[in-house]
């Protein structure tokens, strides 16, 4: 049996063929002097270059290595996904491979979730990036996010992040929601911060993902920013949706006794059956209320289960 390691690096890889070689060697020379054990878990996700066969390369030449094949493109989200599954470390760093995150500020975000932090997600405040069509749109994307979503990261997109493993393991996550990992997670009361990190200019090769997966972001934020405040409240927005069927059922109800001066006992068929078609959604509405309450109570003890074994914050610090 090997034991597990206590930090699992994440690394999304397509088509990065030039960088592979320096990324290990950085993120080697970051962990080593930590004194922690460690993994190097490479995700290819169906790169046409020769990434595969140089990350087999560094497999054979150090054990810590882990490679991942993807079998077509899935994209980075897909990627990182698989990484978290087969990750066994205490703590998941997750980067991208093209050299721009620098593995040097592991040993930092690492010291972070030791104080007592869930996750920690790296703030590109000096990003060497092309102004309008990657930093601006960014800026603009981060500012609508932490509104919506009410977590206040100052850039969601920055994939160096750390996380505790038994919080980022039951999260799941699809189309481009890894950016998104911060505010999902605090619905399920974990604790956030940031860390101001470096970044650098691209080395090798052009950037994979543009201002065309806007769209796809915009999307998932909103997707996001529904599910992060139905979680909170399920029974609140539930009821909002009853309200109006139960306004018009009593206003049917209310209409029919004033006009026809009748009783309730003695209401015309067709009044009691359209009373019944708006009175029964909104007690569907309210019973499926009910129920989600439930379940996101359950989700909550679990979620509290998770995270009451990590470190209390230092004083001072804020959660």
């Amino acid at each position: 049996m090997v034991a597990s390691p206590e930090i699992s690096v994440v690394v999304p890889i397509f088509n990065e063929e030039d960088s592979l070689a320096l990324l290990y060697e950085e993120v080697r020379d970051a962990l080593e002097p930590m004194a922690r054990s460690f993994e190097l878990i490479l995700v290819d996700d169906h790169s046409t270059d020769s990434s595969l066969r140089r990350m087999l390369a560094l497999r054979e030449r150090d054990p810590r290595v882990k490679v991942l094949h993807f079998r077509r493109n899935f994209g980075q989200t897909a990627a990182m996904s698989a990484g978290f599954d087969a990750a066994r470390g205490r703590i998941v760093i997750t980067m991208d491979g093209d050299l721009q995150n620098d593995p040097a500020d592991i040993p930092r975000l690492v010291a972070k979730i030791d104080e007592g932090y869930d996750i920690v997600a790296g703030w590109r405040k000096a990003r060497q990036d092309g102004l309008f069509l990657r930093r601006v749109p960014s800026q603009v994307a981060n500012r609508m996010i932490a509104w919506l979503t009410d977590t206040p990261i100052h850039d969601t997109g920055c994939t160096l992040k750390a996380f505790r493993a038994a919080l980022v393991k039951r999260l799941p996550i699809y189309a481009e929601q890894h950016r998104f990992l911060p505010a999902m997670s605090r619905g399920s009361g974990a604790r956030v911060t940031e860390l101001v990190v470096h970044h650098r200019a691209r080395r090798f090769g052009h950037s994979k993902y543009g201002i065309g997966r806007a769209q796809r972001v915009l999307l998932d934020m909103f997707a996001i920013t529904l599910i992060a405040r139905f979680a909170r409240r399920p029974l609140h927005y539930f009821g909002l949706f009853s309200l109006p069927f139960a306004a018009l059922a009593l206003a049917v109800l209310g209409l029919e006794i004033e006009w026809e001066k009748v009783d309730v006992q003695n209401l015309p068929g067709w009044a009691f059956m359209v009373f019944l078609l708006f009175m029964l959604p909104s007690v569907h509405f309210l019973l499926l209320g009910l129920l989600s309450e439930l379940i996101v109570s359950a989700g909550r003890v679990h979620a509290d289960g998770v995270l009451q074994t990590r470190e209390p914050v230092r004083k001072g610090e804020q959660p």
